[in-house]
């Protein structure tokens, strides 16, 4: 009889099985982008079934999320700290541009949001509510799911699409951007 060893020991199982696939499932993603990555190359990559997967963390939709979410965590912050005492008025182009920033300046998020990417990853992304819920907190625009899923395409253009340097985009965020956020 061989001994198995519980893959869950040494905390709340919940809380341990979670973290341990969303980080295979953050490893695969960044290696093979998250359209090429099926629920059962997760599971196999955190060393669990399909149905465990699927108990803890509800399949690959809801793990993309979930990995998005924490990821975006870092950006979050580093935003928040650059448009903690920007006045009102400019507070959306700043945060947009410093998300950009904060994207490109992290190489995990870099290369899963720049080199990883497909029209239905693009699509996946834009209509994320919990995106949409940052980016409105960031901005701190009046809560409008459409123009929330806007700021996200911005940041996201930016990133397929970057201008010649910071200025450039500077001038196109505060010139059309800036004013369209303003008048909501």
């Amino acid at each position: 009889m061989t001994d198995r060893v519980d893959w869950l020991t040494g905390g709340d199982r919940r809380t341990i099985a979670v973290d341990r696939i969303e980080r295979a499932a953050l490893a695969l993603f960044l290696e093979h982008g998250i359209d090429n990555v099926t629920a059962d190359d997760i599971a196999a990559a955190a060393g669990c079934s399909r149905a465990t997967l699927y108990r803890y963390v509800g399949g690959k939709p809801r793990l993309v999320r979930a990995v998005m979410v924490r990821a975006a965590g870092s950006v979050v912050a580093r935003v928040e700290a650059v448009v903690d005492t920007v006045a009102p008025r400019s507070r959306p182009v700043e945060a947009i541009l410093a998300a950009v920033a904060a994207i490109r300046a992290d190489p995990v998020l870099r290369q899963w949001l720049i080199r990883h990417r497909s029209p239905d990853t693009d699509e996946f992304l834009a209509g994320a509510p919990e995106l949409g819920h940052i980016a409105t907190a960031l901005t701190r625009i009046a809560p409008d799911d459409e123009a929330a899923g806007w700021v996200v395409r911005v940041v996201l253009s930016l990133l397929t699409w970057p201008l010649s340097d910071a200025a450039a985009e500077r001038h196109l965020v505060e010139r059309f951007v800036g004013p369209t956020l303003r008048a909501g």
